[in-house]
């Protein structure tokens, strides 16, 4: 007589594993063949372009605000 045996057996826990390789598998392919990559590269460049161009921008107001206003000692 077999007594109730509690816990997943071999058959669930070898399917829970293919389930997951399958889904690993399609958000690999999606994330590269889908341009989720380059479109965060691209988003890394604007970001890196904005910054720059905020940087400079920010040094022409403060080198003009330098040429206006008197230095006080």
């Amino acid at each position: 007589m077999l007594k109730n045996q509690k816990g997943i057996t071999l058959v669930a826990l070898v399917i829970t594993i293919i389930i997951l390789i399958i889904l690993a598998t399609v958000t690999i392919i999606f994330a590269f063949n889908g341009g989720i990559v380059d479109r965060a590269n691209q988003a890394a460049n604007m970001y890196a372009n904005d910054t720059k161009y905020t940087d400079d921008s920010l040094a022409n107001v403060v080198a003009y605000i330098d040429s206006k206003v008197p230095a006080t000692n």
